[in-house]
């Protein structure tokens, strides 16, 4: 057969090496051979528009009525730094909704023109946000 002796002629050349460019690794050019991927950050997109957030939910009357009740005692109390768990919500950055977080913390002020508990890490959680209280200084009292 003729087609296997088509490159006879060049095959015992020596291989060109330019004077211009440097020799390319094997990892570079491995690398143009890689996959491209066309939507960058279509996988970032998805994932974030799946995550899951929940609705802010208004506390009834009766709730209102245990939380202020709550805050009565904390602030009778404040001078011992009492510890507790706060319950409370943190609206999403990115989207809308937010999630409920609970976190333990040492009461360390109540202000009530700002409407807020500062943590002995000053902290600042809305009174508004908080959806839940509780603490061995509670439980005493409730």
């Amino acid at each position: 057969m003729n087609e296997e002796r088509n490159y006879d002629d060049i095959i015992d050349l020596p291989r060109f090496v330019s004077k211009n460019r440097p020799h390319m690794s094997e990892y570079d050019r491995a690398a143009q051979f890689a996959p491209f991927a066309a939507l960058t950050g279509y996988g970032e997109t998805i994932k974030e528009a799946a995550r899951m957030t929940e609705a802010f939910q208004e506390l009834s009357d009766t709730e209102k009525e245990i939380l202020d009740m709550k805050l009565s005692i904390l602030q009778n109390h404040l001078d011992e730094l009492p510890e507790l768990r706060i319950l409370y919500y943190v609206p999403d950055e990115k989207k809308k909704g937010g999630s409920y977080v609970e976190k333990l913390i040492r009461v360390r002020k109540i202000d009530i023109q700002k409407r807020v508990i500062v943590s002995s890490g000053k902290e600042e959680f809305e009174i508004r946000s908080i959806r839940d209280l509780n603490g061995e200084l509670l439980d005493r009292y409730l």
